[in-house]
């Protein structure tokens, strides 16, 4: 780590560091913050000419305290002619994602695309932005350092993300990342290598569940897990014993599983609730096959869901991908993966949902008899203790529960996070998100690009184009 000044025009920024076990890029990235230069507009004045991209910073002799100076001049925000009316159609891509809403890409600072996909999904939902933001600066004490750094470095990125037009470098967040879990700062012939997009989701939604936990005079909310946490309850039976137990436990997410059977989304979910293991049996005395049938006991605010491509190759000893085509839908109804106490908690919420739905749709219904109707379906939800079929909304301006509301188990698509290429340690990773507007962006690094909601779907894989690697879906719901 070295520490230069940097002249750019009339300012000099005394204190930059430079991690020179970072590519150039990385230093270029750090300058674009400070002055607004984009690193393809800048030159680095450096012994021997200017500093590329690509340069070995121990060949280059930079020394510690060393004074660079830096050319170039900052981006401007490209605007709309003032006089006559301009349509959004007829408006450059890049203007239409700025007046679309969030526009912000983030810098790929050397094979850390799994890592930018993975942000610009988790950013998209709001509840998890008010959770951030009423994170406080000061560690609580059962919590340690890196889990701390890393949850307000989560929050301070999507602050910058919120604020900014124009892309931005992830330093801090990156830098923090590494710290907490090593592996994200693996190398290999001085480059870091490209990661895994579901191991950074996991590790990340992992870590912020611990920090934003929020004490109650009853119970520790987990805000996280209720915005992302399905509970599964399991009969695990032995046919050659006779044994059985039930067991529950709580995941971030559902597997897709894919096997040469599975065509639908549905039908890998059905897969993966399903499983064998072995096991030891107290009344044989020995290991005995187990099959384990899973069903959804509570559902969550937001459903993410993993197609599992990735699998240990045992003759070339690396990951391989699975490319078979699994279709995905934008509205996912997941009633019949639910047990029978969940799917009793959604049969009222799921009637006014349709009731509501048929009026939009402009089909004819008595206001008496249905509002006398919903007044009944509304008394005959049953309050739960531990959540199922139910949640409070929070409001993403103040960060306060508001009124109740009632989970369908219905879904609707609204993040997308794919893998283009032939191995898990290789290949790109691109996010592809739905906007508040309804429009659709594709987020690849740091160029964001408007796409049509007709193609979301068509990333099901089948080729070495983009296929879906994980799936959010957010839930539709009723009033109380």
């Amino acid at each position: 780590m070295l520490t230069v000044s940097v002249k750019w025009q009339k300012e000099v920024f005394p204190k930059v560091e430079i991690d020179t076990s970072q590519p150039p890029y990385v230093f270029k990235c750090q300058l674009y913050d400070l002055t607004g230069v984009p690193p393809e507009r800048q030159k680095i004045m450096v012994k021997g000419g200017i500093l590329k991209d690509d340069a070995d910073w121990a060949a280059l002799g930079v020394k510690e305290g060393q004074k660079l100076m830096m050319m170039g001049t900052a981006g401007e925000i490209v605007k709309a002619p003032e006089k006559g009316p301009v349509f959004m159609e007829d408006l450059p891509e890049e203007e239409q994602v700025v007046a679309l809403g969030h526009n912000s890409g983030l810098f790929n600072l050397g094979n850390t695309c799994y890592m930018n996909s993975t942000m610009q999904c988790l950013h998209s939902v709001p509840e998890l932005k008010s959770a951030l933001v009423k994170y406080g600066s000061e560690r609580n004490n059962n919590l340690d350092q890196t889990s701390h750094m890393l949850t307000v470095a989560t929050r301070d990125l999507f602050n910058e993300l919120d604020k900014s037009i124009k892309p931005v470098a992830p330093m801090q967040f990156w830098m923090v990342l590494r710290k907490k879990y090593p592996q994200f700062g693996q190398l290999h012939n001085g480059v870091f290598m490209q990661q895994d997009a579901e191991e950074c989701w996991t590790q990340i939604l992992y870590t912020l569940s611990q920090s934003l936990s929020l004490p109650s005079s009853s119970e520790d909310l987990d805000a996280v897990k209720k915005l992302f946490g399905v509970e599964l309850v399991s009969r695990v039976h032995c046919q050659e014993s006779g044994e059985e137990s039930s067991e529950t436990e709580s995941v971030y997410s559902l597997k897709c599983h894919i096997s040469h059977e599975v065509n639908h989304l549905h039908e890998g979910l059905k897969h993966g609730l399903k499983s064998e293991l072995e096991k030891a049996s107290p009344s044989l005395g020995r290991s005995a096959l187990y099959i384990k049938d899973s069903h959804i006991n509570a559902l969550p605010r937001y459903l993410t869901i993993q197609f599992v491509r990735f699998f240990w190759k045992r003759e070339s000893n690396q990951k391989a991908k699975i490319l078979r085509k699994v279709d995905y839908p934008l509205v996912l109804d997941v009633y019949d993966l639910c047990s029978d106490d969940l799917r009793k908690n959604l049969e009222t919420p799921r009637q006014i949902l349709r009731t509501e739905e048929g009026k939009k749709a402009g089909l004819k219904t008595s206001d008496d008899s249905s509002s006398k109707d919903n007044d009944v379906k509304m008394t005959d939800i049953k309050e739960s203790s531990n959540g199922v079929g139910e949640l409070s909304t929070v409001t993403p301006e103040e960060g306060v529960p508001s009124n109740k509301e009632h989970l369908t188990g219905i879904y609707d698509l609204v993040a997308v996070l794919t893998h283009k290429g032939r191995s898990a340690d290789s290949g790109h990773y691109v996010s592809w998100v739905k906007q508040e507007s309804g429009k659709w962006i594709q987020f690849d690094d740091d160029n964001p690009i408007l796409q049509r909601e007709e193609d979301i779907t068509k990333l099901s894989g089948g080729g070495d184009w983009h296929m879906a690697y994980i799936c959010m879906y957010k839930a539709r719901v009723v009033p109380m």
